[in-house]
């Protein structure tokens, strides 16, 4: 039979497990609530001014702001981008060092022969923060046709006569335009130079006479009458340029290249920084004034987090890795 006081025992242990785990998940959720708790490091793969830092630098405002934390940004600039990469891959996975990588860092592994990190084994993808579609911008003065069609009948009608200019072997302009040479059948001639800002100077100067450009970088050059935007890539027109028809509508509805960029943390960063991280990066690029800077840059902020996000790296690994093998690209 069962005494009194083993009955009493029996229900203080049950309390004192109940209470253990109340709270537990106090301190859990009191974990999430707070971080961060001290400034954040987020390590940019770029010199400063970059096409990254414009969009970096924007967010980081914002989420000090709704924080009341800093995001401090550390431009590791290096090895088309895969040296900041491997920094962050090595950090300590504490929740207070985050990467912003882009488009580049699919690019990569197809391109080098040996990086000392794995994108998708090494860096948790939290969320693509910005997309900015690729367009294709003539010199209006060395190439003076009025809208894609003439255009295309001249590269096809000349080929090898024209060249277009991009940031460097490698770099997503140069394989955007080997893309779209595959799928137009087209042959232009491909100028290096040693980064996207030359290139786009070497656009206006008319050394080269076109460019397969991230929209952000040429958009101010464009409404200046610099530079005349043909097409934009995917299947739908830009808000910021409503009259530049997509690529869908021209008849190349494969012409899907965006210019990416999105947040990572090492391998092994806590989950609940992780979920939090998203949130108020989230949340920063939802203010009105990021808004105001993403629509300026023609650039949509794309929200894609977590397992979402790994599933379109993964995406575009594949993509890119096709389009390296079969135009041959290799590095300087």
């Amino acid at each position: 039979m069962t005494s009194k006081f083993e009955i009493n025992a029996s229900r203080r242990d049950v309390l004192r497990t109940v209470a253990a785990g109340v709270a537990a998940l106090s301190l859990g959720s009191q974990a999430q609530s707070t971080w961060p708790v001290k400034p954040v490091t987020m390590i940019v793969p770029f010199p400063a001014g970059g096409g990254t830092d414009a969009f970096a630098r924007p967010m980081a405002a914002q989420f000090a702001r709704l924080t009341g934390k800093q995001l401090v940004i550390d431009n590791r600039g290096g090895a088309g981008g895969t040296l900041g990469a491997s920094i962050a891959a090595k950090a300590q996975p504490d929740g207070y060092t985050l990467f912003m990588g882009a488009v580049h860092h699919a690019i990569a592994p197809s391109m080098y022969k040996k990086l000392d990190y794995d994108i998708e084994k090494d860096l948790v993808p939290l969320i693509l923060v910005a997309s900015v579609p690729q367009v294709i911008v003539v010199n209006p003065k060395k190439l003076p046709v009025n809208n894609f069609k003439e255009f295309l009948e001249q590269t096809r009608r000349s080929p090898g006569k024209f060249s277009y200019g991009s940031a460097g072997n490698g770099t997503s302009h140069h394989l955007a335009g080997e893309l779209f040479k595959q799928q137009s059948k087209t042959f232009i001639t491909h100028i290096p130079y040693r980064g996207a800002g030359p290139a786009l100077q070497g656009l206006i100067a008319g050394d080269v006479e076109m460019m397969f450009d991230g929209l952000g970088s040429s958009a101010s050059h464009i409404t200046g009458g610099r530079i005349k935007a043909l097409m934009v890539s995917g299947n739908k027109r830009s808000a910021a340029f409503p009259d530049v028809p997509s690529a869908a509508e021209l008849g190349f509805p494969e012409y899907n290249v965006t210019t990416w960029y999105g947040v990572w943390g090492p391998k092994g960063m806590p989950a609940d920084a992780q979920a939090r991280a998203i949130d108020e990066i989230r949340k920063a690029c939802s203010t009105d004034e990021a808004k105001a800077v993403w629509a300026r840059q023609g650039a949509e902020f794309a929200g894609l987090s977590g397992p979402q996000f790994a599933s379109f790296l993964n995406t575009e690994i594949r993509k890119w890795t096709t389009v390296v093998k079969d135009s041959g690209a290799q590095l300087d």
